[in-house]
């Protein structure tokens, strides 16, 4: 992993681990002294119930598309980009708070999660491209000593 990699990684982790509890914490207080202390938690479960019976909605929806994929020889991609970005929200619902209900909400709609898709898409090829073509097919790439290996070739049907 680069050094820059590496950096963005540790800013993700600040973001997620530092910032989203205090923005979740500040949302939620915001709601509390707008709505009151019940409706807020109120809100917070019937948020929850929304969403778990969205996940498992459209998650029974990207498992038949995925296994309808599968059986007719059909490469899933587009399936299991579905599959994952439900997941994700699924996880993302399961932390308390609106800030998190909402991404995973918007993930898991099935009009907005296409959007998500290209994005996961986009990234995925860069990750898989970066991490492949330097080593292999890179600008300038020389085979090395140990990739060329001097022989003869017998052809077995016509040896005799």
């Amino acid at each position: 992993m680069t050094t820059t990699r590496r950096r963005r990684f540790s800013w993700v982790l600040v973001l997620l681990f530092l910032v989203m509890p205090l923005a979740e914490l500040f949302v939620l207080i915001q709601v509390g002294q707008v709505i009151g202390v019940w409706w807020t938690i109120l809100l917070l479960i019937a948020d929850s119930i929304f969403g778990a019976w969205l996940m498992r909605r459209e998650g029974a929806r990207a498992w038949t598309a995925l296994t309808t994929a599968l059986s007719t020889g059909k490469l899933p991609s587009n399936e299991i980009a579905d599959g994952a970005l439900i997941l994700l929200g699924g996880a993302m619902m399961l932390s308390p708070g609106f800030v998190t209900d909402i991404f995973g909400i918007v993930l898991i709609l099935p009009f907005t999660r296409p959007f998500f898709r290209r994005i996961l898409a986009t990234v995925v090829q860069k990750r898989l491209v970066t991490a492949t073509m330097p080593s292999t097919f890179g600008a300038g790439a020389r085979p090395r000593n140990d990739d060329i290996v001097t022989g003869e070739v017998i052809d077995k049907d016509n040896s005799a």
